[in-house]
């Protein structure tokens, strides 16, 4: 990473490694040295200690005084939390609705729907993008698009179970479907239709984090989390 200005440099290593946590490329209980993630950033220790500061407030980091730094576990709490205000958000918006929808973003919506289609063909990241943009465009549809800023800084925790939950579903093709629910009753007016959908969309997520708890407990907090050791953690791919 180019150094720059010390503002822009410090910003720059912090969303990057803000990223990188909700990628999972820094999966859920990674041990972060500061002098390897400033080696491999090419930066000096200060900004990517800085950013870890950022990161823990958020709670997305963890710091354990002479142990270290790790990538916090994923928090059923903070999932549910988010998933309330983004529901609440997104459900409001569609009252908002206007009788004659923007054509634009209209145009747009079907366009992201129609290259979600090739979800098989996609990446992860590359869905996972489309999705929001989705949303967001829903949004904008009501004229609170800027809101999405907001709903985004808060989802941490959410996006990272959802992104888990998109690594266990073989096809995306079941969040196409209902993404294409929600936008033909919105299309056809039918707003009480697209409420339900909607909610019945954004709580989807609830299911992952219970099925991949199953099997990969290690990936989330507890009420009673010990104190980590140290260890090598397999990040995702």
């Amino acid at each position: 990473m180019a150094q720059t200005n010390g503002r822009t440099n410090r910003r720059d290593i912090y969303l990057k490694l803000r990223q990188m946590v909700l990628t999972l490329e820094l999966a859920p209980g990674a041990a972060l040295s500061e002098n390897e993630l400033a080696a491999s950033m090419g930066v000096s220790r200060t900004p990517v200690r800085e950013s870890l500061i950022l990161l823990a407030q958020e709670g997305l980091v963890q710091v354990f005084p002479k142990i270290g730094s790790f990538v916090s576990r994923v928090d059923p709490g903070q999932v549910a939390d988010a998933q309330f205000l983004r529901e609440a958000v997104e459900l409001a918006s569609l009252d908002d609705l206007p009788a004659e929808l923007d054509p634009a973003v209209v145009g747009e919506l079907r366009d992201n729907l129609d290259r979600q289609r090739r979800a098989e063909d996609l990446g992860l990241e590359e869905f996972f993008d489309l999705d929001e943009a989705f949303h967001q465009g829903l949004m904008r549809l009501s004229g609170h698009g800027n809101v999405w800023t907001t709903v985004a800084a808060a989802k941490g925790h959410l996006d990272r179970a959802r992104r888990l939950g998109l690594h266990e579903n073989v096809s995306p093709a079941v969040f196409v479907a209902q993404h294409r629910e929600i936008f033909d009753a919105i299309a056809g007016g039918d707003v009480p239709l697209a409420r339900t959908a909607m909610r019945t969309h954004l709580r989807a997520v609830f299911d992952d984090i219970e099925r991949i708890r199953a099997h990969s407990p290690e990936l989330f907090a507890t009420d009673a989390m010990s104190v980590p050791v140290r260890r090598n953690i397999v990040v995702w791919e």
